[in-house]
């Protein structure tokens, strides 16, 4: 259904990420850049006005009309002030006062009258300026919304353009209320297999698949092979049980805690990555599972046989050609081995577990399901995502960014970082973001489950340095090999 000028129809999927909303957990992106030097002002406005605002969602308000449908509109009082606010750190601007200042941000609702982001210029942050971005999730990803951050930059390419409007032409009449009310499953377990397979044709090499079976009439014995993997991915993601009780998992509250680390060498973890026969995403993660079994130990939990499921985005859409705004990715359940005291053990069935998953369809299914439940009355849509939620602790994103040291404004940006929203009652949320040769990890979390945020993401580095002692020990004839962790065990990390 096409909007007239000025006034678009918002896609389900994005209708769906507007409703998910709530105090304990508000669906914005957050994001920092650390200037090298104090920004000047004027130069920042300009170069939001000249291309951030180039994109029309940016001057664009939600607004809903009497049937609850959601539809982006052209904000006839935009004012740029309203959007770039200005405010300065007291005394020292150390990490712990940016922190505090950014998870306030990050329980602060976006004005609901006015267009879904918000920049913050921080001055006095160790002796220079830092730009805090917020962003609602209806307006895009965080793959899109990253190369949206790039094209302000002064060495990224910017916009030529205002890009053409995306029309959504779904108006939903294929899933009447009726039967979404009957059952709330249905609506997920009818349309998802056509959905599905409809989603794998237009997006298979975007997730890393050579399946574009739609042209390709001699694979059409594929779809068979396709739609059975999709009814058993569908039914692993209905019949998903709970994952392992844990200190992070509970009702949060409203009070955010925001952490990150010093970078690690991107390098370094290649190197790793080589020695070990593993990937970049496999070694990140399989730190991760590392300092949460250290953060639960460290809280008195036990982790034998601990698994914690992180609720990983993939992304859907192709990273060429122009920027488009929207949500294009699923999410899919990842089982983090928390019981592994071996890190090389961890590591290696990290690995085990992310071929399978990429080996499925979960991340179309779940980018379908909110296609579906998008179309539905919150009503609907609010226990279906709640009962996903609660299958998981955390929310995980790796986003590979760019290589080089980017300006802003005229200034060089010394850091780059954002945290990832996470819904329902997940109370966790870590990303990870390559810059200029370095991995940053981020941590945003409900004061509540997780007081110390700071401890949790501290932990990430011993966990690498594990990773790295192994490589400096292992002969060079073992170097690119599978490594026995078991013989490794009593040797290298004889850990309870």
């Amino acid at each position: 259904m096409a909007g007239s000028a000025g006034r678009e129809r918002m896609s389900s999927v994005d209708t769906a990420w507007l409703r998910m909303d709530r105090p304990s957990n508000l669906m914005m992106i957050v994001g920092i850049d650390v200037f090298e030097r104090p920004v000047d002002v004027d130069s920042l406005r300009h170069v939001i006005s000249e291309r951030l605002l180039a994109f029309d969602r940016f001057r664009q308000r939600v607004e809903f009309d009497a049937a609850g449908t959601a539809w982006w509109v052209d904000d006839d009082r935009f004012d740029l002030d309203v959007h770039l606010q200005r405010h300065r750190l007291d005394g020292e601007g150390t990490d712990a006062q940016l922190q505090a200042f950014v998870a306030e941000l990050a329980i602060t609702p976006l004005d609901a009258d006015r267009p879904l982001w918000q920049f913050h210029l921080v001055s006095n942050y160790r002796g220079t300026d830092a730009l805090v971005a917020r962003i609602h999730h209806c307006i895009a990803d965080g793959i899109a919304l990253v190369r949206v951050m790039l094209s302000l930059t002064d060495d990224a390419p910017a916009p030529t353009g205002r890009p053409r409007r995306r029309r959504d032409a779904d108006d939903g009449s294929e899933h009447g209320d009726a039967a979404v009310l009957s059952n709330p499953w249905r609506p997920f377990l009818q349309p998802l297999t056509k959905g599905a397979v409809r989603a794998i044709e237009a997006t298979g090499a975007a997730i890393g698949g050579s399946m574009k079976l739609a042209g390709e009439p001699e694979r059409l014995a594929d779809y068979a092979q396709v739609g059975q993997r999709v009814v058993v991915d569908a039914a692993r993601i209905a019949l998903m049980g709970a994952d392992s009780p844990s200190c992070l998992k509970g009702v949060p509250g409203v009070a955010k805690g925001i952490a990150w680390n010093e970078p690690l060498p991107l390098d370094d973890v290649k190197l790793v990555c080589r020695a070990l026969g593993a990937s970049v995403n496999d070694v990140l993660l399989s730190c991760v599972a590392g300092a949460l079994r250290t953060y639960l130990r460290g809280r008195g939990d036990d982790t034998e046989g601990c698994e914690i499921r992180a609720m990983v985005p993939v992304n859907l859409r192709s990273t060429d050609g122009p920027i488009r705004l929207g949500n294009r990715f699923g999410l899919v359940p990842l089982e983090l081995p928390v019981g592994f005291a071996n890190p090389i053990a961890r590591l290696q069935e990290v690995r085990r577990r992310m071929d399978e998953l990429k080996g499925g369809y979960q991340a179309v299914l779940a980018y379908t399901l909110l296609e579906v439940v998008g179309h539905a009355p919150k009503l609907v849509q609010d226990p279906i995502l709640q009962y996903l939620s609660g299958k998981a602790t955390a929310v995980m994103t790796n986003v590979p960014g760019p290589k080089a040291l980017l300006s802003l404004a005229g200034r060089r940006l010394s850091r780059m970082m954002f945290w990832v929203p996470q819904s329902g009652d997940i109370g966790l949320g870590v990303s990870i973001l390559s810059y200029a040769g370095g991995v940053q990890f981020g941590v945003i979390a409900d004061r509540k489950l997780c007081p110390d945020p700071q401890t949790l993401i501290d932990a990430f580095q011993p966990q690498f340095d594990a990773l790295m002692t192994v490589v400096a020990m292992l002969p060079p004839e073992m170097l690119g090999r599978a490594i026995d962790p078991v013989a490794l065990e009593h040797a290298l990390f004889d850990t309870p």
